[in-house]
């Protein structure tokens, strides 16, 4: 086996777009700097540099390489997708009240929530300053609605999460809006900065928004069965914080009457005790809730490798179609 086929293909993609990343991170640092606030910069590099994959800038380089473009802006558009999530994270870890974000404490355990929510304004409004900057009108209207579809899809999230009629197309809602609408606007805007056909733009939207829906599922299936050391996650976080995702929406469907009440006093009252997480984790496993939610990713990385069909040969092509299988590699 060579070293290539044995590197992760977010390692590989990493390695090919090395020196635009190197280009990406400097803007980044240079942008997130505060001649006045310097508690901006601060909590912004405890997050920026602890070690995130950059998956979702690394797919706007990616689609802008692979649809031919030489200019300079796609480093600016990998930025702001960057800056995006950096300011989400910091909000959605003071929504959570989280304590841990990639192994470490998170900014507002080590700050406050108001360090997080203002540092967190301060990034999307830099998100929107850079934007402007290659001067398309189309750029603009995808990264911002992009940005208000996140905000609709966390405060969907805040009245469908403990509710039990929360259904699977809810769901769905919840994660195109939180997490793949930021996956197909990083991918979209690398195809529209490059000029590419129309059909390349619209495969590379399907692809970021089936590859981010495919992420999700994952996420939160490694919540209950996920490595604790790899994931910087406590198995049942979720379960804990009473979030009403997949495997539990599978489950509280096929409910008896009785495992309905243990779903209405632990997700919808907040009412757990000791030994719930387990007798959650028996139901879903009683009803193959788990093994079907992992079914559901596997269909939507297929999904995010079929969307990449009309795009023309291209090492990164490959390199994406691999991508969508290691993102529900991890469950394995």
């Amino acid at each position: 086996m060579t070293s290539d086929t044995m590197q992760k293909p977010h390692d590989r993609l990493a390695e090919a777009l090395a020196d635009d990343m190197t280009a990406v991170n400097a803007l980044i640092r240079e942008r997130m700097a505060s001649e006045h606030a310097p508690r901006i910069p601060e909590v912004t590099a405890h997050l920026v540099e602890a070690g995130g994959k950059r998956l979702r800038p690394m797919l706007t380089l990616a689609a802008a390489h692979m649809c031919g473009y030489t200019g300079p802006y796609h480093i600016h558009l990998a930025a702001t997708v960057e800056f995006i999530h950096t300011a989400t994270l910091l909000h959605d870890d003071v929504v959570d009240e989280s304590e841990q974000r990639r192994g470490r404490p998170t900014a507002n355990l080590l700050w406050d929530n108001q360090s997080s929510v203002l540092v967190g304004d301060y990034l999307f409004a830099r998100s929107f300053q850079l934007m402007t900057e290659p001067g398309s009108m189309r750029v603009m209207r995808i990264l911002s609605n992009a940005a208000a579809t996140i905000a609709e899809g966390e405060v969907l999230q805040l009245t469908a999460a403990r509710n039990l009629a929360t259904t699977e197309g809810v769901y769905l809602q919840v994660v195109r809006g939180k997490t793949a609408a930021l996956f197909s606007a990083a991918t979209e805007v690398g195809g529209v900065i490059a000029d590419a056909p129309e059909a390349h733009i619209e495969a590379l939207f399907n692809y970021g928004d089936a590859l981010g829906i495919a992420f999700q599922i994952v996420d939160d299936l490694l919540d209950y069965q996920g490595d604790t050391g790899a994931t910087g996650k406590n198995i049942g976080d979720d379960f804990r914080e009473r979030k009403l995702t997949l495997p539990v929406i599978k489950a509280v469907a096929r409910a008896t009457d009785e495992e309905r009440a243990f779903w209405s006093r632990t997700i919808e009252r907040g009412r757990q005790q000791d030994g719930d997480l387990e007798q959650a984790l028996a139901l879903m496993n009683a009803h193959g809730t788990l093994a079907e939610t992992q079914r559901d990713a596997l269909d939507w990385a297929a999904k995010a490798r079929a969307a990449l069909a009309p795009l023309p040969d291209h090492p990164i092509k490959d390199m994406l179609v691999d991508l969508a299988d290691y993102v529900v590699s991890r469950i394995n």
